[in-house]
């Protein structure tokens, strides 16, 4: 089997299932560790056994519903690349949305001290910190998957001497000595009612945590619980930035400005939908 009659086949296959026909240049790409343009450039060269073995069984686990991103073992995300694996959240593009606003948010901040919670693979945390030189982020998860991944995807991206993992219930690990002492806390929280966890697609459902996806009854849990810590830890003239479900605008700007904080901002996605909630401390509660 050469290269493109790979490509075709395995493309047929997709097809059949109803998956997208674009995903078997990576796959066919991750088997032979090598890029699309590599792939066209050249069509005849031959598949080994052991090749077209490892294409059988990527091909089988993407067609049984596994994410193509696990199946490869990582992906890419504000341009950067990420290893991922089950047990954290996959990056999508909507989230870039939310490091754009943090960014934003801290511009003009020397030095800037930064909370992510919930890091995952630490998509958040290291872009933030690879676009903004002299921050400091503490990527903050209660579970060790997630915590161990972005370890490795700090050190991975060149930036592991200012992305400093903690293992944390949400602020908890944090004392007394950390009050008023961050610039900007950022989080794209769990948010799924808990009701419509079985209404996701089963690519999510399956394989994605539910703990990452679950924000309690109503959806807000985790907003209302982050935004009374970090009252706390914010200092005066400092930031939170959340990310949020399409339809949880109004409510979290509700949570927002019952907790006192000021300047309160919606932000759309690349699809015009509600995406991203900014706020600023002001110290007043």
């Amino acid at each position: 089997m050469t290269i493109i009659e790979a490509i075709k086949y395995t493309k047929e296959i997709l097809n059949k299932h109803n998956k997208q026909e674009h995903e078997a240049e990576i796959l066919i790409g991750h088997v032979l560790n090598k890029d699309k343009l590599y792939l066209y450039c050249n069509p005849d060269e031959k598949l080994t056994d052991e090749q077209k073995s490892k294409l059988e069984n990527a091909l089988s686990q993407r067609i049984s519903g596994r994410p193509l991103q696990y199946i490869i073992g990582y992906w890419e995300f504000y341009g950067n690349k990420f290893l991922v694996k089950e047990g954290v959240l996959i990056p999508r593009p909507d989230t870039e949305v939310l490091v754009e606003k943090a960014l934003e948010l801290i511009k003009d901040i020397k030095c800037p001290r930064i909370i992510d919670i919930g890091c995952g693979s630490g998509a958040i945390s290291i872009s933030i910190a690879k676009e903004r030189d002299g921050s400091q982020v503490f990527a903050v998860d209660i579970e060790d998957v997630p915590l161990e991944l972005t370890k490795q995807n700090a050190i991975l991206n060149k930036v592991d001497d200012r992305v400093k993992v903690v293992k944390s219930n949400l602020l908890s690990a944090f004392d007394e000595n950390s009050f008023e002492s961050f610039d900007l806390i950022v989080s794209n929280p769990p948010y799924i009612k808990d009701e419509e966890i079985a209404t996701l697609m089963d690519e999510v459902r399956k394989f994605e945590p539910i703990t990452a996806l679950s924000g309690g009854v109503d959806g807000l849990y985790f907003y209302r619980e982050i935004t009374s810590q970090s009252k706390k830890f914010l200092k005066k003239g400092g930031f939170i930035a959340y990310e949020i479900g399409h339809n949880q605008g109004e409510e979290v700007k509700t949570i927002l400005y019952q907790n006192g904080f000021d300047e309160i901002k919606l932000y759309k996605d690349y699809a015009g939908l509600d995406r991203v909630v900014t706020a600023l401390w002001q110290g007043k509660m």
